[in-house]
């Protein structure tokens, strides 16, 4: 199992975020997640809100990071003035 995750500092406008969603939230052989993040073990959590695309295989997972679609959702965030995410890449064994 592969996934994108993307992690901000600040939580999202919520109805910004949502018009993001309608638009990039559905990816092919994929399934988006999202919400806020609510705490850590000790202290304030470093991240205040979650995305994360999850696909079953390594295909679909390079078919969707090479994609227009990625590009353009993180194009999109940009100009929707997101705080700036982190993002990465994970492989669950």
């Amino acid at each position: 199992m592969y996934r994108v995750i993307v992690l901000y500092g600040q939580e999202p406008d919520a109805g910004q975020y949502a018009e993001h969603v309608e638009l990039f939230g559905n990816v092919p052989n994929g399934v988006f997640r999202h919400g806020r993040i609510t705490g850590a073990p000790m202290g304030e959590p470093a991240h205040a809100y979650f995305a994360e695309w999850e696909f079953a295989d390594r295909d679909a997972f390079d078919a969707f990071v090479g994609s227009e679609q990625f590009m353009a959702s993180g194009k999109d965030a940009y100009k929707r003035g997101f705080p700036q995410p982190m993002v990465e890449f994970l492989e669950l064994s």
